[in-house]
């Protein structure tokens, strides 16, 4: 079983995304997510979510949201808790105003209305709907897949399909 983190990092009425192009064997290849990864020996969510965040963009994150855990069962590639943040408060370690460049991916700022224009999982339509609401409360989400396919999700344990 793994766990993850995923950060959605917010500047004005965009977010960064990555575009999951570079890595041989990449079960998220071809899809545009937020950044992470996996959890390094002692490490917390929250540290996980700061270290993946500098390592892969050069941003430092200065304040976040704690927004989930997101539950992955999968035929294909094992059971993920993926703890889900976003960031909207952070400084570029890099200095540079432009998109940072990763070797997992293509980073692009993209506006948040046209985020789910871009390919994706079809299980990440679900959380990303709750995270950009400003009050919205901390959940539990299950997502099942068959291949790439969402076969069930529940939220906060209510089998919703």
């Amino acid at each position: 079983m793994n766990n993850t983190t995923l950060v959605y990092i917010i500047r004005d009425d965009r977010v960064l995304l990555l575009c999951r192009d570079r890595k041989e064997n990449d079960e998220n290849a071809g899809k545009w997510i937020g950044v992470g990864g996996h959890f390094e020996e002692g490490e917390s969510p929250e540290d996980c979510m700061k270290r993946e965040m500098l390592e892969e963009t050069g941003l430092k994150a200065l304040s976040w949201k704690y927004r989930a855990v997101v539950t992955f069962v999968s035929d294909r590639y094992g059971t993920e808790y993926m703890h889900l943040f976003t960031v909207s408060d952070f400084e570029d370690t890099r200095g540079n105003k432009r998109e940072p460049d990763c070797d997992e991916g293509t980073l692009r700022w993209v506006p948040v209305e046209d985020m789910l224009k871009l390919p994706h999982w079809p299980g990440d339509e679900l959380f990303l709907k709750r995270i950009f609401e400003d009050n919205a409360p901390f959940f539990s989400l299950k997502l099942t897949y068959r291949g790439d396919d969402l076969e069930a999700f529940e939220f906060d344990g209510v089998r919703e399909a």
